[in-house]
C-alpha cells in the first residue's frame, strides 16, 4: 500500500463531479419470475488529481447511481501529476485487463477510450497516451486504470528514496 492509499481523503473538502461509466441490468431468478436490478459503475473526481470509482446496485437507476457515487467518494486517491500529464509510464493488470499509461507532450490530448478516458478526465489529466490490452471488460479496465494511477509516485520523492535519502532533501 502506498501513501495515497494510506491517507484518507475527505470528499467534503473537494468539488467532485460524478460520471457514469457503465450501467448493467442484472436479474435474479426467483419463484415468481425474474427480479431486475441495475448495476452501475461511476467515476468521481475533482479534475485536480483526486479520483475514485464505485460500483453499486439498486432496483432503480437513479438510486444505483447515487449509491455508486457514494462508494466512489469513499475510495478517493490522490494522483501525482507532472503538469498536464503523469510523471512516467506504467503498465498494470487487473484480472484479464491490462492498461498501459504513458506521459505525452503538451497539446497531445487524451488518447484513450471508454473507461480509461472517463477515469483520466475525472483526474484532470489533459495529455496522455494509453493502450488497453487484454480483456475489454469496462469494470476491470477502470479498476486497472485506478490501480495504475495509485501506484504512481512523486518523481522527486522516488528519486530521493532510491538514493537512500529519507528526508527527500538533496545532499550537499
Amino acid at each position: 500500500m502506498n501513501e495515497a492509499q494510506r491517507a484518507k481523503i475527505d470528499p467534503t473538502e473537494l468539488v467532485l463531479k460524478d460520471k457514469m461509466i457503465h450501467i448493467n441490468r442484472v436479474a435474479k431468478v426467483m419463484k415468481g419470475g425474474k427480479r431486475f436490478r441495475f448495476s452501475v459503475l461511476v467515476v468521481t473526481g475533482d479534475g485536480m488529481g483526486h479520483v475514485g470509482i464505485g460500483m453499486d446496485k439498486a432496483a432503480e437507476v437513479p438510486v444505483a447511481i447515487s449509491k455508486a457515487g457514494a462508494v466512489a467518494r469513499k475510495n478517493l486517491i490522490k494522483v501525482p501529476l507532472a503538469g498536464t500529464t503523469i510523471p512516467y509510464g506504467i503498465r498494470v493488470n487487473f484480472g484479464a485487463s491490462q492498461v498501459l499509461l504513458k506521459p505525452a507532450a503538451v497539446g497531445t490530448g487524451i488518447i484513450a477510450g471508454g473507461s480509461v478516458r472517463a477515469v483520466l478526465e475525472a483526474v484532470g489529466i489533459k495529455d496522455i497516451l494509453t493502450k488497453s490490452l487484454g480483456s475489454a471488460n469496462r469494470i476491470n479496465v477502470a479498476k486497472a486504470t485506478i490501480r495504475a494511477l495509485s501506484q504512481l509516485k512523486e518523481p522527486k520523492a522516488e528519486m530521493a528514496r532510491r538514493k537512500g535519502n529519507t528526508l527527500g532533501v538533496e545532499a550537499a
